[in-house]
């Protein structure tokens, strides 16, 4: 939809004093602006700013469509299930594997989650786009290497959860379509930062490639040797080869494959018996929040809601943490990057650019080599892998795959526990307000220090795992609640070191990570007693520096939007907005940089190149 798509009624609202009471804002809206006054003749694209693929300009060696699907009234409904093998046409060993999500919609409709499964294993989690009456539509394209396992396989079910709702009004039907696209190459092109200063380009890419091998031909998959990556170690995350095996910390399928947690003691749990030839564990978890804690980020306290005889459920405050245990134990957390979904705090965002991460929601490693030799110890076979939140109001939905590396020179691996310390969270809160005026403060920091040995035929190596973070939320409102003012800053630091048996180091990764967020909303009321105005500006951004061995990369991705909306209930009638963002990073491949600005629904400035930047 155009953000030309507005009535010229600001300035009437802005007449009206600023202590009239208004609706508290939901902070989750329904775009019902008439097809009359949008500028748009024609289905629009939405975006996702992201880093190019290696594949991106490769032509796959086959491609499977995998699911073909129309999402209507889906609501309480099973999920939707296919058949899934291996193509028989372009077999493994493969060098990359690519999924592709391409969706359209038009009407009146919700965002909605998604989560796509094979064989209980998540391997993508997205949100739609909010569609229009003319209709939008946009495309997820993912590399899912990571998952070989799964993916050379037979005879599995891939599973789609999309639960919407149709309705009178709520009209928008998803239409998805699911491809893997499989290539054989044993070289991947990357993009060359050596081009010269002017071929800065549009949103096509450009055609100037360097040629890089990342495949041993004699792997059984199509990927580097254990012995060839040790060498050059050029990964900087922890699957630098396919884990062997994949098993899943989910659901039962009636659900979807995720769980649903609704507070602290909510913990869900799944007993998992290792194999006693494991020398490395990765715990992945896929983590999205929704209901009344979809803005966790921005909640206050129970006490200022019970005070001011509030009906929302939007509290228990603003501070969350996703951890993971092991038999009840804690043993690592994060506190999630704070996702807007695109109808979030003010639709019009998010056209036609989304927020960072709302088309291809992260997930989060967690190295739990440390404490295989818990896991391996004999006293127990089965052992409980459990996901919470702490803090948590309803809901989120978790789920993990466990990627687990085999010995296959060995039956069993020796290993132990050397070191499992987490420091008590330290919080901190403060809590000042007189009626619907007050602020709101929270710090935390966490440190945890994990260390183990596994004696495998590869040989006797200890891995170090230190996590530290630090958080820190303020919420302010003034007058007479109808202003709000929210700030929160993330920082954490996670290290993984190995070492040899007589304390050589073997490798070392660091990745640093910050991801500030500011939000401000400002409520009039308006001319009807049920409509008010909101002026809004978010600005939010992911910044992160990584480091293995001699390697390293950075990362800047940041947005900053400006505008307000007229609203009546959760729909927005008019409004008008503007977003700015900036994707910039740098790799051993080279940088690669996109600007782009939106204004009233209309990409007006989209600038890519692939100089290096000044450092930010």
């Amino acid at each position: 939809m155009s953000l030309s798509c507005y009535l010229l009624l600001f300035p009437i609202f802005l007449s009206l004093p600023s202590s009239s009471a208004a609706p508290p804002p939901p902070h989750r809206f329904l775009k019902r602006i008439p097809h009359s006054l949008c500028l748009q003749n024609a289905s629009q694209e939405y975006i996702e700013l992201t880093h190019p693929l290696p594949s991106d300009h490769l032509t796959p060696s086959c491609s499977s469509q995998i699911l073909h699907h129309n999402f209507g009234d889906t609501i309480g409904r099973p999920p939707v299930s296919v058949s899934y093998s291996s193509p028989s046409d372009c077999p493994p060993p493969w060098s990359h594997v690519l999924l592709e999500m391409r969706a359209s919609c038009k009407g009146e409709q919700y965002d909605r989650i998604v989560g796509v499964w094979l064989a209980g294993a998540e391997i993508l989690r997205t949100s739609t786009a909010e569609p229009t009456e003319i209709g939008v539509f946009w495309k997820v394209r993912k590399d899912v290497t990571r998952y070989a396992f799964l993916l050379q396989r037979s005879n599995l079910t891939l599973t789609v959860m999309l639960e919407n709702v149709i309705t009178d009004v709520l009209t928008g039907v998803y239409e998805v379509n699911l491809t893997l696209m499989y290539y054989q190459s044993s070289s991947v092109r990357v993009l060359s930062s050596s081009v010269p200063d002017h071929s800065k380009l549009s949103r096509k890419l450009g055609q100037d490639y360097r040629t890089v091998d990342f495949v041993n031909k004699e792997s059984n998959l199509g990927f580097e040797s254990e012995e060839f990556t040790n060498s050059r170690r050029n990964s900087l995350n922890l699957y630098e080869t396919p884990a062997d095996l994949i098993v899943p910390i989910s659901n039962v399928r009636e659900e979807g494959f995720w769980f649903r947690i609704d507070s602290e003691s909510g913990v869900r749990s799944k007993g998992i018996q290792i194999p006693t030839n494991t020398r490395k564990a990765v715990l992945e978890v896929y983590v999205s929040f929704h209901g009344n804690d979809e803005f966790w980020y921005s909640n206050p306290p129970d006490s200022y809601i019970r005070m001011n005889n509030l009906t929302t459920g939007r509290g228990h405050g603003a501070y969350r943490e996703v951890f993971v245990t092991i038999d009840g134990s804690f043993v690592g957390s994060v506190v999630p990057f704070p996702i807007i979904f695109t109808g979030g705090i003010n639709p019009l965002f998010w056209e036609p650019v989304v927020s960072i991460g709302a088309f291809n929601v992260p997930s989060y490693d967690f190295d739990l080599t440390p404490f295989l030799g818990i896991l391996l110890n004999g006293k127990k076979k089965t052992h409980l892998f459990g996901l919470g939140v702490a803090d948590s109001i309803p809901f989120w939905l978790l789920d993990a795959n466990l990627h687990l590396w085999l010995d296959h020179g060995s039956s069993a691996v020796q290993a132990e526990a050397v070191l499992t310390h987490t420091s008590p969270l330290s919080i901190q809160r403060s809590s000042r307000f007189e009626k619907l005026d007050g602020s709101f403060k929270i710090e935390a920091t966490r440190k945890s220090r994990y260390l183990g040995w596994v004696k495998s035929t590869f040989g006797n190596f200890t891995t170090t795992v230190l996590q530290h973070f630090k958080f820190k939320n303020s919420i302010r409102f003034d007058r007479n609640g109808t202003y709000k003012f929210v700030e929160q800053k993330v920082k954490a630091k996670t290290e993984v070191r190995v070492e040899s048996e007589t304390g050589g180091l073997i490798s070392r990764s660091r990745v640093k990570r910050k991801y500030p967020l500011i939000m401000i909303t400002s409520t009039v009321a308006g001319l009807e007693s049920d409509a008010y105005l909101m002026v809004t500006n978010v600005s939010h951004a992911l910044r992160e520096k990584a480091s293995h061995g001699d390697l390293s990369s950075s990362l800047y991705n940041s947005q900053d939007s400006q505008g307000w909306m007229i609203v009546k209930d959760h729909s927005v009638l008019s409004g008008s907005a503007n977003t700015n963002q900036s994707f910039v990073s740098e790799d051993e491949f080279g940088c690669y940089s996109r600007i782009v600005s939106a204004t009233d629904g209309s990409l007006i400035l989209d600038n890519t190149s692939f100089t290096c930047l000044s450092s930010y």
